[in-house]
């Protein structure tokens, strides 16, 4: 009877090994390590199986239209203006992807910068990655993931030294079927206005 028993929970063991592994073989944290290692590749193809470019870079012009005045923060004088963010977002959008697939082609933010040399007003998407997050920031590991249905969230933590403390970024990922596609930085406009209060504190020598 114990060896039936011991039996039966080495076998619930082993399953529970292999659905774990193909979890991680198959979930959005695996798809958001192949979109990394994409990027580290230069292969432009493979990171856009793993990210919807186009439906990031809509998202993120949408949400930073929404914030314009943590930009005007962000950088004075410069693209804090919602009326226009709106009326170009088709343009935006087109030269945020274009910036972003020159980035993971060459691992070049200048090349990427030229790659949407004529972008309206002078947006760059990395240039705003860089506001938010921070020069010699880091990434510090997942802070949660959660599924729900065919949708799931991932938190991604890095470290803001210019603040001395840390940003999690939410990657929202849809399921393809055979593989999740990260198709939204969710809270966008949350971590602008957290900058924003954060570069305020900064400028006041809090």
């Amino acid at each position: 009877m114990k060896r039936i028993v011991l039996l039966i929970a080495l076998l619930a063991l082993a399953g529970g090994g292999y659905l774990y592994y193909r979890h991680l073989s198959t979930g959005p944290e695996y798809s958001l390590m192949q979109a990394y290692k994409a990027v580290t590749d230069h292969d432009a193809a493979a990171f856009e199986r793993y990210v919807d470019v186009s439906s990031v870079t809509g998202s993120l012009v949408d949400q930073v239209a929404a914030q314009s005045s943590a930009l005007g923060v962000l950088n004075p004088g410069g693209f804090a203006m919602k009326g226009a963010l709106r009326l170009l977002k088709p343009q935006l959008a087109q030269a945020a992807r274009q910036e972003v697939k020159r980035y993971v082609e060459t691992g070049s933010p200048q090349a990427a910068a030229e790659a949407a040399d004529k972008r309206p007003m002078n947006v760059s998407i990395l240039g705003l990655a860089d506001k938010v997050v921070g020069k010699g920031s880091t990434f510090k590991g997942v802070k949660y993931s959660r599924e729900e249905g065919e949708q799931a969230f991932i938190g991604l933590e890095f470290t803001q030294p210019r603040y001395d403390t840390t940003v999690v970024v939410e990657v929202k990922m849809q399921d393809r079927g055979d593989h999740w596609q990260a198709t939204e930085i969710s809270n966008t406009g949350d971590i602008l206005k957290h900058v924003a209060r954060m570069e305020k504190q900064h400028l006041l020598g809090r």
